[in-house]
């Protein structure tokens, strides 16, 4: 007989929540009503239905009523309220008792002013429910049998779930004998088995228990068949892939998906590549190593890292010039042609080029050479061998080696690191799309080298032409053949360069312009290329031949042309603005407006002693801007026989005044020098420009001359110069870098020039215009150079 208690109750309405008899469960509550509704259950006997909300239709704006609820719902006892910031309340409940939901209404314990205060839909304030109770729903009449049938069957399913996840809990099998009543095990099991809301709602609905109990039975079946179907697609993996390799095993289950919907894999992309390697220019090693990539990215997953790592390398293989090159020029006259309208002068660089191509055309092969430029900034290293590529109908490839100090740099990263890429001259070879480029290998003396390696050693690899038929690339790991690139290397010295490196390279050195050269290529290339950069026309601006000279010496100091290039720009754009804004047909640039268009002059020459004084010696210098001149003074003084030195000298330049010092004391006797006067007097040797760091022997034999001279009061040829390392026995020894001195001394006016005698053939080698009005006196001991300098 079912016995029905009609009661009132506080009520709290939840979303996508079903609470079961006997669960335990806490939620969180943020209105209004449900804060009042919780408050009122906390006044009387701490009982609060709840009951779960009902979706809106879509597109419906009608505000929640009784008819938004499910009927059936929990009367549950309030165990803790906990408040949150924000307002919010926390409420742990245990369900107690099913119950259906009778009517709503607002609650009765607000005043008439405040119901008339509260949103119309405070009617979630209170419920009038009728709470079902337990014996009610248990049917009494069936059998223990019928009873302990249900169980049992019950009991097996669940076994069966436990077998496909055992995470379920085995409690349940200890609940199966303690529980008193079949409804109590199932709302149990309900509790503890995973299940969605509307299953679980679905269940709290079942007011009957023959009807909960094949409601529970047919969630669970679906539950088991869902299970079990995960266990054969586990299943039908675990054949295919090692179990220790996870990554694997996601892969080959989204695999078995994408087979199981009938969706298609990489083939068309696979299909592509297979196509490129059929038309490739390679040797069969190659191709082979290709197709196995492809092989091997074809059972990569699509959207994996692995195969965007494969599918890079594979399109990096497929871009290389394994077997393709470009056809050269042959035509030598035209190579020369174009060689003598880019770049005046530099005749070595391009005699060593058109002999290349001669060779080549009666060889019909022939190696690439290998060569390094070496001279100052600015005097066209980096174009000429731009220039070089046009002329040989070569593809050009810049690789600038300036602050490079990590080894794979140059052979590439290995595959294994994550962001892995070829090394610069694979890359430069790719770029290039041939296997017989110009790669041109720019500030090859500004590479460094720390923990990560030297790239100066990879590069003796590449510049070896016994080696680099087969070159390796970390990352491309198949040999690549650079026998046939024509290398050519850039450096400001050559001491910066490692010997094993330079060693390897024909050197050629590009030494400074002269000043005639330089009026020939500002006036023939730099000079056209401004005009025409800044959109002006021929004849609009004149400069008068008289103006070259002048800003060549007076507005630039240098070995190379960039400076005067410069000069030559501020020209162009001063008169870019006189013929626009003012209206000028032509700019004509002469000497007495020079000024207006580049300022004061900047630079005067250095010039020879007007009269011929005694402890003045003119000496040479090599600069990294060019050749200069060095005015060395001693003064003799009362003293205790010391030597100071100034000018910020040297080590190197410091142990070559005392050598000089050392040989003028030993031949005193000779030149009737007193022996007392290196002990009574104190000699300060000086060189101007003190800011200015200076070293090197080739002022030695200027030195000691200086020192000579102050010493016997003999006064030193004002229109002499000279240059040379001195030993202690008065042997002069050779030195370098005479083109760029011997123009510094012909720029200051200088008649004489003494040069040692083993430097005879770099003089051979200057041009006719270097030395033409300059008298050049070869000297192997200081004798001899006493001789030419002094009056």
């Amino acid at each position: 007989m079912r016995r029905i208690t009609k009661k009132r109750y506080p009520c709290v309405v939840v979303m996508n929540m079903a609470v079961l008899p006997g669960m335990v469960i806490h939620f969180d509550i943020n209105t209004g009503a449900g804060v009042r509704a919780v408050q009122q259950a906390m006044i009387k006997d701490r009982k609060l239905f709840v009951v779960s909300e009902r979706k809106e239709e879509p597109g419906s704006s009608a505000k929640p009523s009784q008819t938004g609820l499910f009927a059936m719902g929990t009367v549950c006892l309030i165990k803790q309220v906990v408040k949150l910031p924000g307002d919010v309340l926390r409420v742990l409940v245990e369900g107690e008792v099913r119950a259906r939901l009778i009517s709503a209404e607002s609650g009765d314990f607000l005043t008439a002013a405040a119901r008339e205060a509260v949103p119309s839909d405070d009617w979630y304030i209170g419920k009038t429910v009728c709470p079902v109770n337990p014996e009610i729903t248990e049917d009494n009449e069936e059998s223990r049998h019928n009873i302990m049938a249900r169980i049992n069957i019950l009991r097996d399913l669940l076994m069966t779930m436990l077998g496909y996840n055992p995470q379920i809990g085995k409690t349940l099998t200890k609940q199966f004998e303690e529980a008193e009543t079949l409804s109590e095990l199932l709302d149990y099991v309900a509790i503890n088995v995973p299940m969605h809301f509307p299953d679980r709602q679905a269940l709290l609905g079942c007011e009957a228990v023959e009807e909960r109990f094949l409601t529970l039975m047919t969630i669970l079946q679906r539950e088991v068949d869902i299970l079990g179907i995960k266990s054969d697609i586990a299943k039908q993996i675990k054949e295919r892939v090692d179990k220790n390799q996870k990554e694997y095993v996601l892969r080959e289950q989204l695999r078995v998906i994408k087979e199981e919907l009938g969706e298609g894999s990489t083939a068309t992309e696979e299909e592509r590549y297979r196509d490129q390697v059929s038309r490739l220019k390679a040797k069969k090693e190659i191709k082979d190593r290709i197709l196995k990539e492809i092989d091997r990215f074809s059972h990569l997953h699509d959207g994996s890292s692995e195969a965007e790592v494969s599918r890079g390398y594979i399109e990096t293989l497929l871009a290389m010039p394994w077997d393709r090159a470009s056809v050269d020029n042959r035509d030598i006259d035209r190579a020369e042609r174009i060689l003598d309208r880019d770049h005046y002068g530099l005749t070595k660089v391009k005699e060593r080029m058109l002999e290349h191509l001669a060779v080549r055309n009666l060889t019909k092969k022939g190696d690439s050479p290998i060569i390094c430029l070496i001279g100052p900034p600015g005097t066209g290293k980096t174009s000429i061998a731009k220039s070089v590529a046009t002329a040989l109908d070569k593809k050009y490839v810049r690789i600038c080696l300036g602050g490079v100090r990590d080894e794979a740099e140059i052979r590439g990263h290995r595959r294994t690191y994550v962001g892995a890429m070829p090394g610069r001259i694979a890359v430069g070879l790719k770029n290039a799309g041939v296997k017989n480029p110009l790669m041109l290998l720019d500030e090859i003396d500004k590479m460094s080298n720390d923990f990560k390696g030297d790239p100066s050693a990879a590069l003796l690899e590449v510049l070896d032409s016994e080696q680099n038929s087969r070159f390796s690339d970390h990352y491309i790991e198949l040999p690549i053949d650079l026998s046939e690139v024509l290398f050519i290397a850039t450096a400001n010295s050559a001491a910066d360069i490692p010997r094993p490196l330079l060693d390897r390279m024909e050197v050629i050195e590009v030494s400074s312009y002269t000043e005639n050269e330089k009026l020939h290529i500002a006036k023939e290339h730099l000079f056209p290329k401004q005009v025409e950069k800044h959109g002006l026309k021929k004849g609009q601006l004149v400069i008068a031949d008289t103006v070259w000279p002048d800003i060549v010496s007076g507005y630039t100091r240098e070995a190379g042309v960039r400076a005067l290039e410069r000069k030559i720009s501020a020209i162009c754009r001063r008169a870019a603005r006189m013929i626009y804004q003012d209206g000028k047909k032509t700019v004509r640039v002469n000497r007495g407006n020079l000024y207006d268009f580049l300022g004061v002059r900047r630079y005067e020459r250095d010039r020879k002693n007007e009269a011929d004084e005694v402890g003045i010696v003119r000496g040479l210098a090599w600069t990294s801007v060019g050749g200069d001149t060095l005015s060395i003074e001693v003064n003799v003084m009362p003293g205790k026989g010391e030597i100071m030195l100034t000018g910020q000298l040297g080590d190197v330049m410091k142990e070559s005044a005392q050598a000089g010092l050392s040989y003028i004391r030993s031949i005193a006797d000779r030149h009737g020098i007193k022996a007392d006067l290196f002990k009574k007097n104190d000699f300060h040797l000086h060189i101007p420009e003190g800011s200015v760091p200076k070293d090197g022997p080739s002022a030695g034999i200027t030195m000691a001359t200086a020192l000579y001279s102050a010493i016997t009061g003999k006064p030193v040829r004002a229109d002499v110069a000279m240059t040379g390392e001195v030993t202690l026995r008065g042997r002069v020894l050779p030195i370098g870098g005479l083109k760029e001195k011997i123009l510094a001394a012909k720029n200051a006016g200088i008649k004489k020039v003494l040069v040692p005698k083993q430097n005879v053939k770099d003089i051979k080698e200057l041009d006719a215009e270097i030395t033409k009005g300059l008298s050049i006196v070869f000297v192997e001991h200081m004798d001899e150079v006493l001789q030419e300098a002094l009056v």
